[in-house]
């Protein structure tokens, strides 16, 4: 049951963030509280060694300083800055926070570039009818939570808690 959950509960989260920041500009905020709480039931009831848990908790921390500095500087959402914390909750201060960074990095100059693409492009989509959401079209944000999804999505199978979920399986 529980390692059903580690398997679930992440990319779900993720998901409904990209979603919502496609549709909405907003990334809701149960979205990375059920991420946080969900981690430290987890930990609980897998009994996670206190300094494992204090590596994802200094994980966690790291990323909070850096994108409490760029909400202060205007330079990211406070959605996004809560949503990536909360993901870098689930991979601790190791490698794969990095890769996950990473992919968040690179999968948001991607997804910005091609929304500025296809907002450079606007009128021909508007006159065309094709499907954009409006928010893609209009507004003047990046809908980050999209990248961060993509980024979990990727570096989350070498995760901690993915893999002692894997070995919790055999």
């Amino acid at each position: 049951m529980i390692a059903a959950s580690v398997f679930v509960i992440f990319p779900l989260c993720l998901a409904i963030a990209a979603f919502s920041d496609l549709f909405t500009m907003t990334i809701p905020n149960r979205a990375s509280v059920i991420l946080i709480l969900a981690f430290f039931a987890i930990a609980l009831f897998t009994g996670l060694p206190l300094a494992q848990l204090g590596s994802h908790l200094a994980g966690a921390l790291a990323v909070f300083v850096v994108c409490f500095i760029l909400f202060a500087t205007n330079t990211m959402g406070g959605g996004d800055a809560k949503l990536l914390t909360a993901a870098a909750l689930w991979f601790g201060l190791n490698p794969s926070l990095v890769e996950f960074l990473a992919y968040v990095g690179i999968m948001g100059g991607a997804a910005t570039l091609v929304i500025l693409i296809i907002r450079a492009q606007s009128d021909t989509i508007l006159a065309i009818g094709l499907p954009v959401p409006h928010s893609i079209l209009m507004a003047k944000k990046i809908p980050y939570g999209i990248a961060i999804a993509i980024g979990g999505f990727f570096a989350y199978p070498s995760s901690p808690l993915f893999l002692n979920a894997l070995e919790g399986l055999k």
